[in-house]
């Protein structure tokens, strides 16, 4: 593991649009000047020095990666963790828990949402009709069959499936408006449970 960044490879991390990039190609023009040293650690100067950022570029796009794989993980997590808290408390009869640096805990109520899935049985039948858009335009079907004559004209040739989506109840963490005393009276709660251990 390379320890120290060669100063050519500081100065090629300063590079920018906005900046004067004269300092740079004057500090190249020294290097290839240098006659202290050979022409093959010139070229070694200059090529690790290139090679070395774009490690680092690699080293990001890899940890940026990484990161999103995490958020997403973590997201998913908290969200699990926020329904199987809500399932215990509603399970207890518990609406709402007060807390002393959180001011509560809350539910959010279980909603559901039901929507029609409109499956084409006959596309070329309905497209007769003239609901086309290069295939069978789904969007004016929907559209359509919310008339009572667009319905009765499509009744035939589709079918409509009610399909309810349940969107779990959460628990909601309620932050106090005045928190400005809430790092002090964690470091409370932190030294309390470090002697009672």
């Amino acid at each position: 593991m390379k320890l120290i960044n060669y100063e050519l490879q500081k100065q090629m991390e300063n590079l920018s649009e906005l900046k004067s990039k004269d300092f740079f190609k004057d500090y190249i023009q020294s290097i290839l000047e240098d006659e202290k040293k050979p022409y093959y650690q010139k070229c070694d100067y200059v090529g690790l020095s290139l090679h070395e950022l774009k490690l680092k570029i690699d080293n990001l796009s890899t940890n940026i990666k990484d990161l999103q794989a995490l958020k997403k993980k973590l997201s998913n997590a908290l969200e699990i963790a926020k329904e199987l808290t809500a399932e215990v408390l509603v399970n207890n009869g518990i609406d709402r828990v007060d807390g002393n640096i959180i001011s509560s805990l809350t539910l959010s109520k279980e909603t559901s949402k039901t929507s029609d899935v409109v499956t084409i049985k006959d596309p070329n039948a309905v497209m007769g009709l003239g609901y086309v858009n290069f295939s069978v335009d789904v969007k004016a079907v929907e559209e359509a069959i919310k008339t009572k004559d667009g319905r009765k004209q499509l009744d035939n040739f589709i079918e409509v499936i009610p399909m309810t989506v349940v969107t779990p109840a959460k628990v909601k963490v309620n932050a106090k408006k005045n928190s400005s005393n809430s790092t002090n009276e964690t470091d409370e709660i932190l030294i309390i449970e470090q002697k009672a251990a």
